[in-house]
Order: structure tokens, then sequence, then C-alpha cells
């Protein structure tokens, strides 16, 4: 049940106002700077100097989320030039990076489109299953909900665990067992792991909404109480992130990020299957993932990245996208709660945001800054960077503003 809230109607006004400018600001970069116009779909990596990398290989999981960001930018704005980067999206990600001998996603393709990595990572299916429903919403085309369909049953074939539930990591493109399951050099390498159940979970979600099939309903809320049971630590509220097939944990890192994130993500899920009993227990979730996520809080605003909790040592840096999903998950929790001191916080990082992670001069957010506040000099647009994260944090508060 969401609460009234009392916080003043003329500060809520200016920071709704400040997240519109801002959303428009991120759009504006991508619509300029994205478009890959001598090679096809979009640039595989820009820069944090806006430097454009010719011969950058092209991540699936950056184009599935630009597919999402504009499908989903383009039900607000009903701008048609939004429209018409999400249907360039969708083709790229259609004519490219779907492998129909097999039925995956490539991992990457060289700046050509021709494929490079050619693996089934489960999250970057998951992200473009992500993309293909929300393109949906807007397109009305067939082909893309039936592609969407038809990577639900291959994770569903494949990647399930009929035996111990939950699901496996990656396989190699002719859907055989894979030696590195790792999404990123920093992970674990594991075969289930927090961050993949969390967006396979809010991609089929997003499919619910458009294909409200009975099997897939009852995926996710079997999903739900699979995450509920193993991935979210009751006597810390923080998530787990790495397990074994018999799920085993491999203690690591507190991912601040993650946990805010899932906070209102997961509720959001049990919403869109309408399910009473998922949805009072994720919105009690989502308040004490909340408050723990304040563990990470700078007194700048900030959010830490990481705390290692096997050395004691955070991890100094505040990265572009935890910040975003701050916003989302503080807000949700005010909502919960009624309690002002969650959108405080909310308006105190959007604010920090606005103050050392925009770049004001060349545009967008860039990757974070150190703990002395010194720039980190990665990409502005690459396999991780993207406009996923900060444009439905926008979106998200125009909603709930």
């Amino acid at each position: 049940m969401i609460l009234n809230t009392n916080t003043s109607n003329d500060t809520i006004s200016q920071f709704f106002l400040d997240v519109v400018n801002e959303f428009e600001s991120i759009l504006s970069f991508w619509e300029k700077n994205a478009l890959d116009n001598k090679n096809g779909g979009f640039w595989g990596q820009i820069d944090f100097d806006n430097t454009k990398n010719e011969f950058a290989d092209k991540g699936s999981v950056l184009n599935a989320r630009i597919l999402w960001t504009f499908s989903a930018a383009y039900q607000v704005t009903k701008n048609k030039n939004h429209l018409s980067i999400a249907e360039r999206a969708f083709n790229y990600i259609d004519n490219y990076f779907y492998d129909t001998e097999f039925g995956g996603i490539f991992w990457s393709l060289n700046y050509d489109g021709t494929p490079k990595d050619t693996k089934n990572q489960i999250y970057s299916l998951a992200f473009t299953i992500y993309g293909l429903s929300e393109y949906y919403k807007i397109s009305q085309k067939d082909e893309a909900l039936q592609l969407a369909i038809n990577l639900y049953n291959k994770i569903e074939k494949y990647s399930y665990d009929k035996d111990k539930e939950g699901y496996f990591e990656a396989f190699t493109r002719d859907w055989l067992p894979i030696e590195d399951l790792r999404l990123s050099d920093k992970d674990a390498n594991e075969k289930k792991t927090m961050n993949t159940h969390l967006h396979i979970v809010e991609a089929y979600a997003n499919l619910y909404q458009v294909w409200p099939d009975f099997d897939l309903k009852a995926k996710i809320k079997k999903l739900l109480n699979v995450i509920s049971v193993y991935f979210i630590d009751k006597k810390t509220w923080h998530l787990k992130l790495f397990f074994d097939e018999n799920w085993i944990e491999k203690p690591d890192v507190i991912s601040y990020g993650h946990d805010i994130e899932a906070s209102w993500l997961l509720q959001w899920c049990a919403e869109v299957i309408e399910d009473k009993e998922l949805i009072n227990k994720y919105q009690k979730y989502a308040v004490e993932l909340a408050k723990a996520t304040k563990e990470g809080i700078d007194i700048d605003g900030g959010l830490w990245y990481e705390y290692d909790p096997r050395k004691n040592e955070m991890i100094t840096e505040k990265h572009w996208w935890p910040q975003a999903e701050l916003w989302i998950g503080m807000v949700n929790a005010w909502q919960l709660t009624g309690d002002e001191e969650f959108i405080k916080i909310a308006k105190a990082n959007f604010y920090f945001v606005q103050k050392f992670i925009v770049d004001g001069n060349k545009g967008e957010w860039i990757w974070g800054i150190y703990e002395d506040y010194s720039k980190i000099e990665k990409d502005k647009a690459g396999f991780w960077k993207c406009p996923y994260h900060n444009v439905r944090a926008c979106l998200e508060l125009f909603k709930r503003l």
C-alpha cells in the first residue's frame, strides 16, 4: 500500500523539473552521438572524452538496453526520433545479434556486425527479452514479440535447473556447457548469480505485460520465491551474489547498487503478476533493503560502489549506475513508509550526480569518481555503459513524483 506523504509540493515540483531536464539531456546525448552511420547500429564504444572508437566490438547488452531505453522513452515523449532509434535497435538485434542457427544471442559482434563472441550468456538473453517486450508495446510488431518468446523458451529449455531450481549462467553457441561463466572479469566464475536471476525476472515480468501467459506467470512467481530464499540475506538485508549449482554460497562483496535496484525492481515484478502475498513480502523487503543501502551512502550524498566484508574494506569509488538506482529505491521506500528521510536521500543523491557525475560540457554521465573526486576515465558508452539505468530512474521518478 502506498502511503500519503507530506513533503512540500514546492520542493517536489522543483525536483521533478530537474529530473525532466536530466532525462532530456541524457536522451539528447545518445541521439546525437550513439548512431554508427558507417557500420550500422550503434558505436561499440565512446570514450570518456566523447571520442568514438570505430573499430570497437558491439555488445549485445548495450544494444538491448538502447532498445529498451528508447522504447520506454517514446511512451512518454512521443518523439518520433525516439521511435526511430528504437526501431534501429530492434532491426540491428534481429539482423545481427540473433543467432538464427541455434536461437540464441551473440554476446558480441565485431565492429562490422560479424559475430565475435558467440556464447549464450543468459544475462544477455534476458536483457534482449526486456528490450523486445518494451519495443512491442510501442510497435505491436509480432516479430519482436515472437523473438522475445523464442528467447524465453531457450532460457527455460537450457538454463533452468529442473533439479534444484534457479538458472545457470552461460552456454556455448550450441547450448553446451561452457567453462568461463562470468559476465565480466570482476565476477566470480560460478553457475548461479544474483545479477542474472534479478534480470531474468525483470525481463519475464516485462514480457508478461505484453504476453500474459499462464506458465510465464508461474515462472515469475517461482523466481521471486527462489530469490527470496537464496539471494536475500534476512540478517543483513544485503544480497548474496554467487552460488554454485547446489546453492552453496561463495561469499563476495556487498553491492550497494544491486541492493537498492533489487529493492524496488522485485516489488515491481510481484505487482506485475498481481500476487498479493508476494507484493506484501517484497514491499517489506524493499524497505529493509533500502535501509541497508544507507550503510553505503557517503556524507556528500553519493553511494559508494561496494564493500568487501572479507577485508572490512570499502571500495571507495562512486559509479554512475548505483546512483540512478538509489533514486528509485529511496523514493519507493518513501512511498511505502512516508518516512521523509528516504526522499531526502534521493534528492541529495540527485544533486550529487548533477555536481560530480554529469558531464556538463560534453553530455551524459561519466563512469564515476574516486574518493578524492577525481574522475574515473572510462567509457561514456560501451559494453556496460548505457542509457538504461539513468533514463529508467528518470522515468520511474516521473511516475512516482
